[in-house]
């Protein structure tokens, strides 16, 4: 490979974050752009702060690209959605305990203070905030979320909330995991379920990553309020967030992934990672063949007639 070909290896790496699918949809609206990925090693150069960021619109789904001085790909915010994709320090996400999944990516997943729209690179918020994401090495939504897989250490909170740690699986909630009871906005309260603690069933799971741990708003399970509702269906057919093109081109780390038994009915979500050593896609869920979350094992995503696989029915990102 040349010099000058490594160096544009470099750059698209920034864009997807590990989905070489993705990157070949991206390659074609750069043109010029090449991607490689080689076992589980994925060599990026981090970005960091610029002195000046350059934006561009890309479509399938509405975006928005940021690029640095150099023409780097720093960030994509997609349009409806919180989440935003950030080009940070490459990461190896595995549990050795359970499978052979190793899943190397430089995508660090991170909730803006409001849903991204087209021209907001001029909000007031966004300069500081994407200026301190860069920077940031504290947990994001994919480190929460491999913080509950099998032998994951625990850890507690000034109360002595047990908040992260190999969960089993069980028909339980985030507060049912937690052990606490927890009022959502408008009023409902909910207590937990005792043979819950320490459980989490697949929308619990989700539930507990991204409204628990990285702050997006829940509703209550009779569904008052607004945010993430309490089971896969609810929340497949949530009007908050941004579809996605439920095929591997148009997916990015950190959206939200619905499988319906026999392809009608959603029954179960994970959280996709991107493509494992063996350019396989992969996702996180709670699943009871595996007693709790854990890395999808051989599952084709894609390959809808394979009946002993889940069928992928839509995509979401938050």
């Amino acid at each position: 490979m040349s010099r000058r070909l490594a160096v544009n290896v470099v750059v698209l790496c920034t864009v997807i974050a590990s989905s070489a699918a993705a990157v070949a949809h991206l390659a074609t609206e750069d043109r010029h752009r090449a991607f490689r990925q080689t076992g589980a090693s994925i060599r990026i150069t981090p970005a960091t702060p610029a002195s000046a960021y350059r934006f561009e619109r890309l479509t399938a789904p509405a975006r928005t690209v940021v690029r640095d001085e150099r023409g780097v790909i720093v960030a994509t915010f997609t349009d409806g959605a919180r989440t935003a994709l950030i080009n940070g320090p490459t990461r190896t996400f595995q549990n050795p305990a359970r499978t052979q999944v190793q899943v190397t990516t430089p995508a660090w997943v991170r909730l803006t203070p409001e849903p991204w729209t087209a021209n907001a690179e001029h909000a007031a918020w966004l300069r500081s905030w994407l200026d301190a994401a860069l920077t940031d090495r504290s947990d994001d939504v994919l480190a929460v979320a491999a913080q509950y897989l099998n032998g994951a250490a625990q850890a507690t909170d000034a109360k002595a909330v047990r908040f992260r740690g190999d969960a089993r699986f069980g028909r339980a909630d985030f507060c049912d995991y937690l052990g606490v009871t927890w009022s959502f906005p408008g009023g409902p309260t909910e207590k937990p379920e005792p043979d819950g603690y320490g459980a989490l069933d697949p929308a619990g799971y989700v539930r507990m990553v991204y409204g628990y741990r990285a702050g997006y708003p829940l509703r209550s399970a009779s569904g008052a309020g607004t945010g993430l509702p309490r089971t896969p269906k609810a929340m497949a057919a949530l009007d908050e967030g941004a579809p996605i093109p439920a095929d591997r081109l148009a997916l990015q780390p950190g959206d939200l992934l619905f499988f319906a038994a026999g392809g009608t009915e959603v029954d179960s979500v994970g959280i996709f990672f991107g493509l494992d050593q063996n350019g396989r896609p992969r996702f996180l869920s709670s699943r009871k063949r595996t007693d709790g979350p854990a890395f999808s094992n051989d599952v084709a995503l894609f390959n809808q007639g394979n009946r002993k696989s889940p069928v992928l029915y839509s995509v979401r990102r938050l």
